[in-house]
Parts: C-alpha cells; structure tokens; sequence
C-alpha cells in the first residue's frame, strides 16, 4: 500500500504528514481491495461491515460511532424510481462521518496525537467528533460565516476552534501553515477520507439487491461524494458486482460552479472560479477542486453531467423533501431541482433507477429561513 500522485505519478510510502505530492498534487492510495460484507465482524451494521475494502490492517481498532448503512427509501410512494440515500442519519448528522471514521481509524494506528483540518462545518463536526472518540487532539479551522449550529458541534466534541475571516479558501490556506508540522487530518487531501465515502457506493448496491442504479446524484463541492462514489462503483464493478457503473450527476450552486463550467464547455481542465454570490449550500463552494482531473476522469469514465441550482431552486427543494418528512440542510436540498433539470434535458429518463445522495441533517442550519 502507497500513495501516488495523481498527476506525476510520483509513489510515496504512507506517513502521518504527507497529503499531498511534492509537486503540489492530490495523492492517490494504490493496493487491492476485495468487497465482501461480513455481519459477523464487530460493527457489522455499519459501514465497517467491508472492512476486507478498506486499507486498514485486520488486527488495528477501529474508530467507529456506527456510521453507514443509512436508509435508502422512495422519494414519493408513487414514484419507486428514484431513491434517496438518507446520509444525514450518520451519528454527527452528514455523511462526512464515514471518511472520518476511516481517516482517524488510520491516523490513530500510526500513532498519531494532534490533527488539524478546515472546513465550512459537516467535515469540521466530523473529524472533531472522532477525534476525540480515537483521544486525538483536534484543531478545526472555520470560515467565519459558518453556520453558528455547525460551530457548536464542533465546540461540544472538544476540538479547538480558530475562525478565519474571508471565503472557503482563505480557511484552506490558513490551515496549510498549521499543517506543515501538524498532520493534516483534510477531507479533501487526504486519500483515506475517500476511502470512507466509496462505501456510499458499496451500500447502495447491496440495498438495492446487489444491482447499480442508472444515475447517482449528488452536491459537489470539493467533490469528496462524487469521487467516492466513483472509487466504490470502479471496485465493484472490476470485481464483477455490478456490470455498469451509474452514471455521476453532480450539481452545483450558480454562484460557484467550476465543475459545471469544464463540463458544459468540455475544457480539459477545471479553472477556478471566483464565487460570485451568496449562497445557501455554503457546503459546496469550492473555487477550485483539489483533484480536479480525477473529477473530470470520473465524468468522463461514467458518462455524468453536471448542473446548477441558485438559492430559489435549493428552498423549493428544501420544501419539497419536508413535504416527504426529510429535514435536510439546504447543501442537500440541491438534489431535488438537481434531479429536475436533469429530467427536463434528458439525462434521467422515465423508468432509470435513480438514487440521490442526501448530505447533511437540516438541524445544523435550522435558522435558514
């Protein structure tokens, strides 16, 4: 098992600092993964019950508060076609749980004492909350926007918190002078977060029977979902699982869309994007991916597609997924006029299998109106 760069494909031996490539790159882990569930291990009911897929040794505790294996119902009675993973039922509320628990599982077993990480809130909740259920200490750096819910979380678990004037990525390059001494513990860097959220995929298809649904749906920021979910199809797919990977469909706020942009212009890079607006999925702004070519290879690879919502899409979608009895934070809301639009152009068609992906529990944002 090691890691290699993404872009350069420079290999580098697994250690508690190095997240990325010397050239500046994202890093990818290479070794074997074999999916086999198994209800007689510990935590069985939980993501860990593929623990044979996940790059942790078979005799290190795991870090775990129960995450994954979150119910994945019908949208509508009357519309059996398209389902929705309720990922907000992990333990901190967000599906950021399952990177977590895998990440802090193998920061914990290379002994591993102080981490810092940046986020605009679910991440920040989650490596705080394992943190300090694997005795780690926790330093979470936060826009100073950041819903004043999310914050709190953060505060309970015991993490230290240091809130950073200005966007998303100004918290980003506050917390890389932290991480030059200090392991970086980032949802976004780090291999092993991804290879929590690949158990999104591997869960959808033993829920619907050990098949793959047509289409996936899901918020993209940073893209920690959308790259998981292409991780976990490649390796059931490669294993002969399933035959056909889904199709990704990503959506995105039109204040801070770079992934669209490449997508609809075909370009063969992600350029950054200044976010010019406010908007109510502060989950999703991200100016400029980290592993912008992997995403571009995953759209490539699986023929997806993205689009755009603006802050009127996410509250009439938020309204709709009420009406169903899901409370949801507005960043998942975005799936519903997400799945919408992809009707209205032909992407999704009657009778696909279609399952979206919902992130965030809404009590985090209750004071959005």
């Amino acid at each position: 098992m090691q890691y290699e760069c993404t872009t350069c494909n420079k290999t580098y031996k697994i250690s508690s600092l190095r997240y990325q490539c010397d050239c500046g790159n994202a890093l990818a882990l290479v070794r074997e993964s074999h999916i086999c569930p198994n209800p007689q291990v510990p935590g069985a009911m939980s993501l860990w019950r593929y623990r044979e897929a996940l790059p942790i040794d078979v005799d290190t505790d795991i870090v775990t508060l129960g995450e994954g294996m979150t119910p994945l119902v019908p949208l509508a009675v009357n519309v059996p076609e398209h389902f929705v993973k309720l990922d907000y039922l992990c333990p901190t509320g967000s599906y950021k749980d399952r990177g977590a628990s895998v990440l802090l599982t193998h920061l914990k077993a290379l002994g591993v004492e102080t981490v810092v990480e940046d986020s605009s809130g679910n991440a920040g909740a989650a490596i705080a909350a394992y943190s300090a259920r694997a005795g780690i200490h926790c330093t979470i750096y936060c826009p100073e926007s950041t819903s004043q819910g999310k914050l709190r979380q953060i505060s309970a678990y015991g993490a230290e918190l240091k809130l950073v004037p200005g966007n998303r990525m100004a918290t980003t390059e506050a917390v890389k002078r932290a991480a030059e001494t200090t392991c970086y513990a980032s949802h976004n860097w780090h291999p092993f977060f991804l290879e929590g959220t690949k158990t999104l995929a591997y869960e959808i298809v033993e829920q619907l029977g050990w098949r793959a649904p047509t289409h996936v749906i899901c918020p993209v920021g940073f893209g920690s979902i959308y790259l998981g979910l292409f991780i976990g199809f490649r390796e059931l797919q490669a294993q002969g699982i399933i035959v056909n990977t889904p199709r990704l469909l990503g959506v995105q706020p039109d204040v801070c869309c770079p992934i669209y942009n490449a997508d609809v212009n075909k370009t063969e890079s992600i350029t950054r994007m200044a976010q010019t607006g406010e908007t109510l999925a502060e989950g999703t702004t991200a100016e400029l991916p980290i592993r912008g070519q992997m995403i571009l290879d995953a759209i490539a690879t699986t023929d997806g597609a993205f689009t755009t919502v603006n802050n009127t899409d996410i509250k009439i979608g938020l309204e709709i997924l009420s009406a169903k009895g899901i409370y949801v934070e507005p960043t998942s809301a975005v799936v519903v006029k997400g799945y919408q639009k992809f009707r209205e152009t032909g992407i999704i068609n009657t009778g696909d299998l279609v399952v979206s992906i919902l992130t965030g529990i809404g009590l985090k944002a209750s004071s959005v109106p």
